[in-house]
């Protein structure tokens, strides 16, 4: 069983979807938790989702493109840090697109996620260690039709975790890429209605439980998954799902 009951932890975009089942599966593992919604009512609508585990749970009011709320938060120090704030559109192709709205993918899923990394790195270093979790995708590695943007910034962000791997990795930084599959969240709604790319046509009776990614990004948490430290790593790869307690995929 994950025991994570010394540990804490942030989860940026921590109000529903995967983030929110991670802030459920790190709790329930023992980790008091910390996450991030952009508003006041997304927050407690965390939390009344989140009443099992409410007792370790804390949500904060914090945009990951804040970068003055993203530091006074990271600076509290965590022990454990999931990147998880992210946003997919815009959805169009490269000539159909508002560059504005290009870069503010790329601000949100790269250069937010870099930020909290730099911002949470001196508190973990101050205590021998930590863990960084990034949400990463298929979409790293494929370019997809009417993604250019998301595609771009989780490619970045792949190289992001190499390099934050290669100058802190042996300092006691672990840190993952982590790519979740394709989960039933409010994100699949919006790729669903584009009608742009394969994904979109995918019924929703086919998408993964949230639950299902949450289980394993606790468990990459833990020391038992130092052996993929600094990689990229999908929920789909049947010895991880083994290794965490999923069951095999049909």
């Amino acid at each position: 069983m994950t025991d994570l009951s010394t540990r804490t932890a942030l989860v940026t975009g921590g109000n529903r979807g995967i983030g929110l089942e991670a802030v459920r599966a790190l709790a329930a593992a023992g980790a008091s938790v910390t996450f991030t919604a952009r508003s006041a009512e997304k927050v407690d609508e965390a939390m009344a989702a989140l009443s099992d585990v409410r007792d370790r749970v804390l949500g904060e009011v914090v945009d990951a493109t804040d970068r003055a709320a993203v530091s006074a938060l990271c600076g509290k120090g965590f022990d454990i840090l999931v990147n998880n704030a992210g946003v997919v559109g815009p959805i169009g192709r490269i000539g159909d697109v508002a560059i504005a709205d290009w870069a503010a993918n790329i601000e949100t899923n790269l250069v937010g996620a870099f930020h909290a990394i730099q911002q949470a790195l001196p508190p973990m270093l101050a205590r021998g260690g930590g863990t960084v979790v990034n949400l990463s995708s298929g979409a790293a590695r494929n370019a997809m039709e009417g993604w250019s943007a998301y595609c771009a910034g989780k490619a970045g962000l792949a190289m992001l975790t190499r390099s934050v791997h290669l100058e802190f990795g042996d300092k006691g930084i672990r840190i993952f890429g982590f790519a979740p599959g394709v989960v039933d969240t409010d994100m699949q709604v919006s790729i669903r209605a584009s009608g742009i790319n394969p994904v979109s046509k995918l019924k929703r009776e086919e998408l993964a439980p949230a639950a299902e990614p949450a289980q394993a990004i606790a468990w990459l948490c833990t020391p038992a998954a130092d052996g993929y430290c600094g990689e990229e790593v999908d929920v789909r790869d049947p010895e991880l799902r083994a290794a965490c307690g999923l069951p095999p995929q049909s």
